[in-house]
C-alpha cells in the first residue's frame, strides 16, 4: 500500500480479506468463498453508507453466484450519473479478476473494450494478481471501478460524451 493516499489505505483496511481460494467449479469451497465475498461486500457497503459515500448496489443474478448485476453512480458537478453494472466471475477466479462492465458507456472512451468492459489492465490486474486469493468483488469495486469512475466520468461529461438524464430529457422535449 506504499504510495496510496490515506483515504484509500483506510478504506482498504476495512474491507475483510478473503481466505478461500476457490472458483465457480470448486463445489463446496466455492460456496464458502461466496460467503466470504458477501461478508466483504456487506462490510464495504456499510462503511460507504456510514461515510456518506454510497455509490453502488450489486447482487448475484443467479443462484451459483457467477453472474452479478446492479447499478453504480458517480456525482459530478452536483449531478448524479448512474450506470448499469454487470460482470461474470471467470472460471479461473480468484486468480483472474472479474471484468467489470458498464454497457451504457460502450464506445465512449478508449479506456473500455468489448461491450463496455472497463480497462483495468495496467493498474489493477497486477495488484489483483499480487493479492490473490485475498481480494474479492468488494476489492475490485474499491480499487478498480471507483478510481475508473473518478477518472473517466468527469472527462466524459465535460467532453459531451455522456449527458445527465435531466439534460437528455429536456433536449428530447425540444
Amino acid at each position: 500500500m506504499e504510495g496510496w493516499d490515506p483515504t484509500t489505505k483506510s478504506t482498504l483496511t476495512q474491507i475483510p480479506l478473503l481466505t478461500t481460494k476457490a472458483g465457480p467449479r470448486d463445489g463446496a469451497a466455492w460456496t464458502q468463498r461466496l460467503k466470504e465475498e458477501y461478508k466483504a461486500l456487506i462490510a464495504y457497503t456499510s462503511m460507504n453508507k456510514s461515510n456518506d459515500n454510497d455509490w453502488f448496489r450489486i447482487s448475484a443474478a443467479n443462484p451459483e453466484g457467477t453472474r452479478w448485476t446492479g447499478k453504480c453512480w458517480y456525482v459530478h458537478n452536483l449531478l448524479k450519473y448512474e450506470f448499469d453494472l454487470q460482470f461474470d466471475i471467470p472460471v479461473t477466479y480468484p486468480a483472474t479478476a472479474p471484468e467489470l462492465e458498464l454497457p451504457q458507456l460502450d464506445g465512449k472512451t478508449h479506456k473500455m473494450y468489448r461491450g463496455g468492459k472497463i480497462c483495468l489492465t495496467v493498474h489493477f490486474k497486477p495488484l489483483w494478481a499480487k493479492n490473490c486469493p485475498r481480494f474479492g468483488i468488494a476489492h475490485a469495486l474499491c480499487l478498480g471501478l471507483a478510481p475508473w469512475l473518478a477518472a473517466e466520468i468527469p472527462i466524459l461529461v465535460d467532453s459531451g460524451m455522456i449527458k445527465h438524464k435531466d439534460d437528455a430529457a429536456s433536449s428530447s422535449e425540444v
